[in-house]
């Protein structure tokens, strides 16, 4: 009987570790043989091949890399280069090389040049005397110094730089990227945007830079600033003065870093984004999705890259005669909350002007609003203008929204007919504020309000309980008289956390310009006039907020309007001057009276039927809604309805409170309910616990 090498040792000697001569001699073939079988060779016949593996196995057997790197001449070791290891994106490059390299026994080094092209050269020629190979990631110096580096350590493969045929190439098309962004910006009416550009020797920059060449191109109104930033977080913080100074609409970073300070510094200057300024950057890295707002940015596979660099690195290192290869990934635009409208009015840039001049009212023409729907490709939201192109309200999907905050269409911008906005969206102070819309904290325990859900003897809890309001389809109604207004009419269906329809809407809202004063040929400001009609079709509905829930006072929900915060806002109502007056009465009107810039403009907001008690905030934030559920539930029995109507009158004059109650008197409906709704609840068609 035949004896294993190892069938000598006595029980409990440590067992010896299994040689190439012990495998040979078990196979029955020489240890030249062995080696080749184990470093994969295909010269060796399949069958011996597979008897040898068959015994290797049986023993344990290893092969020593220290052996096989000198018999070899390799260290099973390569090297990535890389200009800054704190950039996330060449992390994840280093991770994709990592997982592909250690498949293939191998291990990486990790070399930085901190964003020093004088040391660049230096650092990857020492990098590669310690290693098999190199992978040269967005390389900084220039093209003759990268052809020579190229030659003296191949095998090389270079990521974000073309080598023109030298070497493998793993390029991003930063150029279509870059179109990308502006193309998108364009769509929401932005022509003035300033490029944050990347280190000055980086050749993606270069490819950035291409694209936003050729947006310039197609687009001869649009217009591109340049301001030199850098590579990294801080650059995009110290730029955001140079940035607002710019007057621009929209800014796009060289990358999500830079668009990340540049975020910070914009929310410390009480510049809101997107509502004042919109902005973009690019490489999607992880972080982006979770700033706030959610960041716009150009998504490229990142470790895609890494497992693609080491594949043909691979290749290159098997066979010196593998030829070079280039590919070009082509990266997407991912939309998300930083980017919105471009904003009307000097308001909305945050930058001192003392001579920017908004016409009075009587120089604006008096043609009667109208809305308009999307036409074509370019145009992505319904629009809301008057006279000569003036746009008066954008309406928006809500699509953007992050989940949390209760996706729901909403109106905004909303401005006087001087341009001057009236609404604010995603506020710091409260993110899930969307201009004018219908929020709601609770409907059958889901929240359409988004944030944070009060719960009795707990307090503000945030639950996974946040709603969602879909449009499903949009007409308009009316005559083409261009004396009378026409309807926005909306479908708008209410579904749970799970995606189950709780309720269906009809949404209908008109704008219309208010009579010329004696003696005047322009309207002194326009009436936005929102109906309302949610239907129980899917069961009965409880419609609750914080104070039934046991927080007195906090009888918020209902069609919310979030007004901007101003130098002054003072509260008017027929129940007095002041929030406190005005919160929780029942005056047929409330006004909020503000002055900004030196400029006073007016929101009237008037129930035209039923009178709710007012929810209503000034001193926090400026913000109001008749309550749906001021101090009870409001329940909704199944196959009824209920009704929420508002009607807003926007003005470019402080309004006195006698002058609120006329202009008021004339937008009621004489505090009847509106026909058909249900009955035997009260004039909402709800009932009241």
């Amino acid at each position: 009987m035949s004896r294993s090498p190892r069938d000598g040792q006595r029980a409990g000697q440590r067992r010896a570790v299994a040689t190439i001569g012990d495998v040979a001699a078990a196979a029955g073939v020489s240890r030249a043989t062995v080696s080749r079988v184990m470093n994969g060779r295909s010269t060796v016949d399949a069958a011996i091949a597979e008897r040898v593996r068959d015994v290797a196995a049986e023993l344990s057997y290893r092969p020593s890399n220290a052996a096989r790197s000198l018999a070899l001449g390799r260290t099973q070791t390569v090297a990535l280069v890389v200009p800054d290891l704190g950039n996330p994106v060449f992390q994840q490059i280093l991770r994709g090389v990592m997982a592909g390299a250690a498949e293939d026994g191998y291990r990486v080094l990790v070399a930085d040049t901190v964003e020093d092209d004088q040391q660049e050269g230096a650092i990857a020629l020492e990098a590669r005397l310690r290693c098999d190979a190199l992978v040269l990631v967005s390389p900084r110096i220039g093209d003759a110094e990268l052809s020579a580096l190229v030659a003296d350590v191949e095998p090389v493969v270079l990521v974000n730089r073309d080598a023109g045929g030298a070497a493998p190439s793993l390029v991003v098309d930063y150029e279509d990227a870059a179109l990308q962004v502006v193309e998108h910006l364009v769509a929401l009416g932005h022509r003035r945007i300033v490029y944050l550009g990347g280190p000055v020797r980086s050749a993606s920059d270069e490819l950035r830079r291409a694209g936003l060449a050729r947006a310039r191109a197609q687009h001869p109104d649009l217009e591109i600033l340049d301001l030199p930033a850098g590579p990294d977080i801080q650059a995009g913080h110290a730029a955001a003065p140079a940035v607002l100074a710019t007057r621009a609409t929209a800014a796009v970073a060289f990358n999500d870093l830079v668009a990340f300070g540049l975020l910070a510094g914009l929310n410390e200057a009480g510049v809101a984004v997107p509502a004042d300024i919109s902005v973009a950057g690019f490489d999607d890295i992880e972080l982006s999705r979770y700033a706030t707002p959610a960041l716009t940015t150009v998504a490229v596979p990142q470790a895609e890259l890494g497992r693609h660099a080491w594949r043909e690195l691979h290749a290159v290192i098997d066979d010196d005669a593998h030829p070079a290869r280039s590919a070009r990934f082509t990266p997407s635009l991912e939309v998300r909350g930083s980017t919105g409208p471009v904003p009307q009015g000097p308001e909305r840039v945050h930058v001192t002007d003392d001579d920017a001049v908004v016409p009075p009212p009587e120089e604006i023409p008096a043609a009667a609003p109208t809305w308009v729907l999307p036409t074509g490709t370019g145009a992505d939201a319904i629009v809301l203008t008057c006279g000569d192109g003036l746009e008066l309200a954008r309406h928006d999907t809500g699509d953007r929204m992050p989940q949390v905050h209760a996706r729901r269409p909403y109106l905004h911008p909303v401005h006087t007919l001087a341009g001057v906005p009236l609404t604010d969206v995603s506020p710091v102070d409260h993110r899930h504020h969307y201009g004018v819309g219908i929020a709601v904290p609770d409907v059958n325990g889901t929240s359409y309000w988004g944030g944070r859900t009060f719960i009795e003897d707990v307090g503000p809890t945030l639950l996974k309980n946040h709603g969602r309001q879909t449009s499903t389809g949009v007409r308009i109604e009316g005559t083409d008289d261009p004396g009378a207004g026409r309807t926005l009419v909306e479908d708008v269906i209410w579904s749970d956390e799970h995606g189950a329809p709780q309720l269906r809407e009809e949404r209908r809202v008109t704008a219309r310009l208010l009579p010329p004063r004696p003696g005047s040929d322009a309207a002194p400001g326009w009436v936005l006039d929102w109906r309302s009609t949610l239907h129980a079709d899917h069961g009965p509905l409880e419609i609750r907020s914080p104070a039934t829930n046991g927080r007195p006072g906090a009888g918020y929900g209902g069609l919310f309007w979030r007004l901007p915060i101003a130098e002054s806002t003072t509260v008017l109502s027929a129940a007095g001057t002041g929030e406190t007056r005005a919160h929780g009465s029942t005056s047929p009107w409330v006004a909020f009276v503000q002055r900004q810039g030196g400029r006073s403009t007016t929101l009237l907001l008037v129930q035209p039927g039923q009178v709710r008690p007012w929810f209503l905030r000034s001193a926090e934030y400026p913000g109001a809604c008749p309550a749906l559920a001021w101090d009870a539930p409001l329940l909704v029995p199944d196959g009824g309805a209920t009704r929420l109507d508002l009607v807003a009158v926007l003005l470019d004059s402080a309004l006195t409170a006698t002058a609120a109650t006329e202009l008021a008197a004339g937008l009621t409906d004489g505090g009847l309910p509106d026909e058909g709704v249900a009955a035997g609840g009260d004039a909402s068609g709800g009932v009241r616990r």
